[in-house]
């Protein structure tokens, strides 16, 4: 812009005719937009329902199922079962830790179509009726928890640890957990009850 001479610039546009100018620029840019200049969201039409058969702790469940369901939600919307936790749905904090064919898994990260023909194995089929497991009892003895809400997960990863290596390091013990996460830092407590569980699991 030139210089001002009374008022005005050198290219004769005022101030004030410079704040229309931009006004109407703006106002120009909000009408192409209103007028669908930009593509709509594409809104996603539901999954076709598959059939598919769940062995979960013991039981045979059929469900009908979208394919991107995960089994988390497969297990506490359409099963019920509840001790399964919801954490961050994206594989890192370990609450929603799961036993499939014996091994850890992330419920979050796994299809319910991908556990069928698989046994999978909750924090609840861990109980003998109304009789807590050897796990759960370690767990409750050293007062393996705060809040509790990773509770479930990290009893399942010790379950796991367990059934595949009955009578591990602590330092084993600490890679087998690495996995599942504590917010209130109840980690040393957690370690005493994985030990502790190793000795109920045997008597």
């Amino acid at each position: 812009m030139g210089k001002k001479v009374d008022g005005k610039n050198q290219k004769g546009i005022t101030r004030r005719g410079f704040f229309q100018i931009m006004g109407a620029g703006v106002m120009a840019s909000a009408a192409t937009r209103g007028m669908g200049a930009e593509p709509a969201t594409e809104v996603m039409e539901p999954a076709e329902m598959t059939k598919i058969k769940l062995l979960v702790n013991g039981r045979r469940h059929r469900l009908l199922v979208e394919p991107r369901w995960s089994l988390l939600f497969a297990l506490r919307e359409k099963l019920g079962l509840t001790g399964t936790k919801v954490g961050c749905e994206r594989g890192e904090c370990g609450a929603c830790t799961v036993l499939i064919n014996n091994q850890p898994h992330y419920a979050c990260m796994t299809l319910a179509l991908e556990a069928e023909g698989k046994e999978v194995t909750t924090i609840e089929g861990l109980m003998k009726g109304e009789q807590l497991g050897p796990v759960q009892k370690a767990f409750i003895e050293h007062d393996a928890l705060q809040c509790g809400y990773c509770t479930s997960g990290q009893i399942m990863a010790v379950e796991g640890l367990l059934r595949s290596n009955p009578n591990p390091s602590f330092e084993e013990i600490r890679r087998g957990l690495s996995g599942n996460l504590c917010r209130c830092g109840a980690y040393a407590h957690i370690f005493k009850a994985a030990r502790r569980a190793v000795d109920l699991k045997k008597s």
